[in-house]
């Protein structure tokens, strides 16, 4: 079973990513911080995450640079609700696969990711 890391500090997003992508029959994992978010990905070791850009205490680039160190082929999705074009072009530098504005479509979301992981 492909597992997703659900990383964002709001629980109404994880708790709504978590519904959609088990009922698609991955297996969901869910982090709040980066911290969390680094603790989940190197015990669990994830098939593909969906991250935050803005996360308390470490922002989505610094995650996504050490999730990439650790593991290069791991496919990351950001999430951001700015829409910052520099923050976007540096997580695409840094290996981001797609990037989702928030509020986001969950269906069109569901479907990025089903085509990732089944790719």
């Amino acid at each position: 079973m492909k597992s997703i890391l659900i990383v964002d500090d709001q629980p109404g997003i994880r708790m709504l990513l978590e519904e959609v992508f088990s009922k698609e029959g991955f297996q969901t994992l869910t982090a709040g911080s980066g911290r969390e978010a680094l603790k989940v990905f190197d015990v669990e070791r994830p098939d593909l995450v969906l991250l935050d850009m803005k996360i308390p205490g470490m922002d989505g680039i610094e995650i996504l640079k050490r999730m990439k160190q650790e593991r290069v082929e791991i496919q990351v999705v950001m999430m951001t609700a700015y829409g910052e074009l520099n923050l976007i072009e540096e997580a695409k530098t840094w290996g981001a696969v797609r990037h989702f504005t928030k509020p986001f479509d969950v269906f069109e979301l569901r479907e990025t990711v089903k085509k990732l992981l089944d790719g």
